[in-house]
């Protein structure tokens, strides 16, 4: 220790003593802004011997910036600059012309500052904010101004405190950075007085005055009287009934006086039920004279026909009374006893159908002239596939019934084909509904011939056809498939002797087409040597 003290002090001996050495050691003059400390006796108060790393000693000087660090604000604690060296940003020994801060103030990210810039802050501009009167010199040292540091990032830094200390100086717990007015946080609600019916729509200048306080404009907010109705509004009863006028009115409306409803209308010959014991007094008594008699024996003295006279018979229409209470409009106390009395009476599945689906297929409701024809309701699916006759008069009760759709009472004996054997035991769409390519139901009501071939495929492939005409009847029966109606004995083939005991197929043998396999029962020869 002692050694490197002697030749710390030869060091500077030497550089004293010979002037031309000094000029050589040191690496260029100082900056303007560091001049003072230019000269050898001044090195250690920027340098550490034998250290490059000069930023402890720029914090020790610059110690507004060392603050900042310390508490992790402002640019220099940003995570851009956080653990830089001072030199890399700030060198120095450039000349006295040098600038030690190159800041472009154009292309700066505020937000690296730890202040983001929203709303009317965003549109300024740098010297809207930082100018002298604004900084605050216990954070920065400079007094002419030229700096960005020392302000403050709570409101009343920069701003006039309208509210002149009768608020919060929180400023930000009722407005916002884009404009002053209106105050998006402030909520009435919160208040000792929340807005109540009409107060809600009053304007604040009528309640919270505006005036001048110590040479400013000032709205008061704070300390205004609001105990009694009276500390706003006028008593135009002037005191007779007391100053608390809430006994009597609301707030939604002066007109709207409790005292009516207190009224036992009762009394009267119109008992007040349902839903008319909560109706305005005003809504009946229109002109404000209480003790005017009002017509009252049938509801249109009152209402509406909402119905639009569907119900007028012979110049009048019944009461609504008939369908509807004081309860509510809505639901109908017309049920299904009335409705059968009327000329279409509800039965089966029509008895659970909802009123709307009937009597509003559009916006109104329509009563009036309703049709008892199944079609004007429901869709006709036979309609151009089915005769006429089958739905006379749009009606579908031939083969449906009102119960469920599917169950069908169709006499078939009315038709040209009654129905015999297992064609009584196949469903209606068996024959009536069949199916093309795509398997899309075709519905076929109508043939040209009667003809078993119009729904059973041939599988004889015409071995019997009689003039385009394939008669299965000559064979089979409605019963089954069996050919139980054929007697060999008048083919042209009778079996005697031996041929009574064989089996059919030993002589009628199936045979391939193409596509075509059948049991070939038709032979051109029928001699004993085509089989033996």
């Amino acid at each position: 220790m002692k050694k490197n003290i002697k030749h710390l002090i030869l060091f500077f001996g030497l550089l004293f003593t010979f002037s031309p050495v000094f000029g050589q050691l040191s690496p260029g003059e100082l900056s303007k802004a560091h001049a003072s400390l230019e000269g050898l006796n001044n090195c250690t108060k920027c340098h550490v011997l034998g250290d490059k790393e000069t930023s402890s000693k720029c914090l020790e000087c610059h110690t507004e910036i060392k603050t900042m660090i310390d508490k992790k604000e402002g640019y220099h604690a940003s995570l851009e600059v956080k653990g830089q060296k001072c030199a890399k940003c700030h060198g120095e020994h450039f000349g006295r012309d040098f600038k030690l801060i190159h800041f472009d103030k154009d292309t700066f990210d505020h937000n690296l500052s730890g202040y983001k810039l929203v709303g009317k802050h965003s549109k300024i501009k740098c010297v809207d904010c930082h100018k002298p009167e604004l900084i605050h010199h216990k954070i920065s040292k400079r007094k002419d101004g030229n700096t960005y540091l020392g302000l403050g990032t709570d409101c009343l830094s920069c701003h006039d405190d309208f509210h002149q200390k009768t608020l919060s100086s929180n400023c930000t717990s009722c407005h916002n950075q884009e404009a002053f007015r209106p105050a998006p946080g402030f909520n009435h609600s919160q208040t000792k007085f929340p807005l109540v019916g009409k107060h809600q729509s009053v304007k604040c200048v009528k309640c919270h005055k505006m005036e001048e306080r110590n040479g400013k404009k000032f709205q008061q907010f704070k300390g205004v009287a609001f105990a009694r109705c009276t500390s706003c509004h006028e008593d135009v009863h002037k005191n007779k009934f007391g100053n608390d006028c809430l006994k009597c009115h609301n707030q939604f409306s002066f007109h709207q006086v409790k005292q009516l409803s207190s009224f036992n209308h009762d009394r009267t010959d119109y008992p007040l039920r349902g839903k008319h014991a909560n109706v305005d007094c005003k809504k009946c008594h229109t002109t404000g004279n209480y003790t005017k008699p009002l017509k009252f024996n049938r509801c249109s003295n009152c209402h509406e026909d909402y119905h639009k006279k569907q119900f007028v018979k012979n110049g009048s229409s019944p009461d609504c009374s008939n369908c509807h209470s004081v309860e509510g409009f809505s639901p109908s106390t017309y049920g299904i006893t009335q409705h059968n009395q009327t000329k279409f009476a509800l039965k089966g599945s029509h008895m659970a159908t909802p009123c709307f689906a009937c009597h509003k297929t559009s916006d109104q409701w329509n009563f009036g002239n309703m049709s008892t024809r199944c079609i004007d309701c429901h869709d006709n699916i036979h309609k151009n596939y089915m005769d006429a006759r089958y739905i006379p008069n749009g009606n579908c009760k031939t083969c449906h019934s009102e119960n469920e759709w599917n169950q069908i009472s169709f006499d078939h004996n009315t038709t040209n084909f009654a129905l015999l054997g297992k064609h009584k035991q196949v469903t209606c769409q068996a024959c009536h509904f069949r199916k093309d390519k795509t398997t899309k139901p075709i519905q076929q009501f109508k043939w040209k011939k009667q003809e078993c071939t119009n729904c059973h495929t041939d599988v004889h492939y015409d071995q019997f056809d009689k003039n385009g005409i394939t008669e299965c009847l000559r064979c089979h029966t409605n019963e089954n498939w069996k050919p139980e109606k054929f007697d060999h004995n008048t083919a042209r083939f009778k079996l005697d002797g031996k041929h009574k005991g064989l089996a059919c197929i030993q002589c009628h043998k199936t045979i391939s087409q193409g596509a075509k396999k059948y049991i070939e029962y038709k032979f051109k020869d029928i001699s004993c040597a085509s089989c033996h």
